[in-house]
């Protein structure tokens, strides 16, 4: 991938590309925590860290904000880019979180007819789902996202970043929580 240019800042340990209207976000977008996760739908470690992040979302409500970036590792994840597609395309019709759940519960299941199949179970409009799988929206999210990735200094899936700083620990309950409980500590009030 080549360097990508502005509007990303220097990499390294910081979140090159804030959180903008572009992102989905789970929660309070002027949450006083900020998590975000560049993760691959394909995964087996996103999927492991998936329940977490759910149950930091149920633990700290109005307190967190979570945003998910695609990142999906082609060379060895072959159904990570269809999967990241049907979760941008679900995106389009204001079900990304919908379908973000189903793709993590159903990782063993990202071939073609499946991601259909989901689309149907999240209430999709199907047509209109197979029109924008293959759309340049989609495309560009899904380039923009990986590509701040890049910027950041991503090395894998899944990281995470917590109020703009790579979380370098562990991906469990116990690493995550701590993380977001220094993060609310040091918040502006």
């Amino acid at each position: 991938m080549n360097t990508p240019a502005a509007p990303y800042e220097n990499p390294g340990d910081r979140l090159a590309l804030k959180v903008d209207e572009e992102d989905h976000v789970a929660g309070r977008p002027n949450a006083p925590v900020v998590l975000v996760e560049y993760g691959d739908f394909e995964c087996p470690y996103c999927g492991q860290a998936y329940p977490v992040v759910e149950d930091l979302r149920r633990r700290y409500a109005d307190d967190l904000a979570f945003v998910f970036r695609n990142f999906p590792l082609v060379e060895i994840h072959p159904h990570a880019l269809a999967a990241a597609e049907a979760a941008e395309a679900a995106g389009l019709q204001r079900r990304f979180w919908s379908m973000y759940a189903v793709l993590f519960t159903h990782q063993d299941a990202l071939d073609p007819a499946s991601l259909l199949l989901y689309a149907r179970t999240v209430g999709l409009d199907v047509d209109r789902f197979i029109e924008d799988v293959g759309s340049d929206a989609v495309e560009r999210k899904i380039r923009r996202d990986a590509m701040s990735g890049v910027a950041s200094g991503v090395p894998g899936t899944p990281t995470f970043f917590v109020n703009g700083v790579r979380h370098t620990g562990g991906f469990g309950l116990g690493e995550l929580s701590s993380a977001v409980e220094a993060a609310m500590h040091h918040a502006p009030t």
